[in-house]
């Protein structure tokens, strides 16, 4: 794999996001992490996976430099296989954990809210899902996955104004289960998978799969049709003002 490493434990897996200093989440990084958690689900060695970014960064979200190129058909596969990965992840029936080390905004965020506990590195960094401020209308299946944690009220407020918190406010708001120092980020995080291992997987990933019925259910978009808006206003003058001044931005 081209954008995760990967380091094998004694009975569990280390996906490290690997792409530049800032870990954007480009087709390739969606296709290949859906791609490991299939592999994994049949791999009767590895008992369970954490995901973990770089230091001061979990993933600052989609790669939004390789978005603005794309033509409405690429933009559509995105979607997609965006929406796979989220799938994938959020039925994955062994242990899932987060280990968010910094930033982790808009696709950074769904992607930790897929896992079943997230340990956040304490200090000056975000997670959230911002997707209204850059012009990004936001499908059904993400405000479930969203509200799965946080509950609708909090979900919807949050959504509607873009928000992003610091890890205090999202431990608070339970978006994250644990804030810890960064170097101590990954540590937690496997002491935590050690606890989910330490009970009957059978046990264990039923009562996980029951537990995620409804969610699984609405993240299973078999269509366009739930993200058709989204798709549309892409391309919109006004989103794309947006997207170039945010480019730019990032440029600078």
């Amino acid at each position: 794999m081209q954008t995760i490493a990967l380091t094998q434990q004694e009975n569990y897996v280390i996906a490290q996001l690997n792409r530049g200093k800032a870990n954007p989440m480009n087709r390739q990084m969606i296709q290949e992490l859906t791609e490991l958690v299939h592999e994994l689900t049949h791999n009767f060695e590895a008992k369970g996976l954490i995901i973990t970014g770089k230091e001061h960064y979990f993933s600052a979200g989609l790669d939004l430099v390789e978005l603005f190129q794309f033509n409405p058909q690429e933009m559509e596969d995105f979607w997609k296989d965006f929406s796979k990965m989220m799938l994938a992840l959020a039925s994955f029936p062994k242990p899932l954990i987060a280990s968010i080390t910094g930033h982790s905004p808009a696709g950074g965020c769904i992607l930790a809210l897929c896992a079943d506990y997230r340990v956040m590195a304490e200090g000056n960094y975000r997670i959230g899902l911002n997707e209204v401020p850059v012009g990004i209308i936001v499908p059904h299946h993400i405000l479930a996955l969203y509200a799965f944690w946080i509950g609708n009220k909090n979900a919807y407020q949050n959504l509607m104004e873009g928000k992003l918190l610091l890890p205090q406010e999202a431990l608070q708001s339970e978006l994250v289960d644990d804030v810890v120092p960064l170097e101590d980020v990954l540590t937690k995080a496997e002491a935590k998978m050690k606890h989910y291992l330490s009970f009957d997987a059978v046990t264990w990933q039923k009562t996980k799969m029951h537990l995620r019925k409804d969610l699984i259910k609405a993240l299973d978009v078999s269509s366009t049709d739930s993200f058709k808006e989204t798709l549309e206003h892409w391309w919109s003058p006004e989103v794309r003002h947006i997207l170039h001044t945010i480019l730019a931005s990032l440029k600078k």
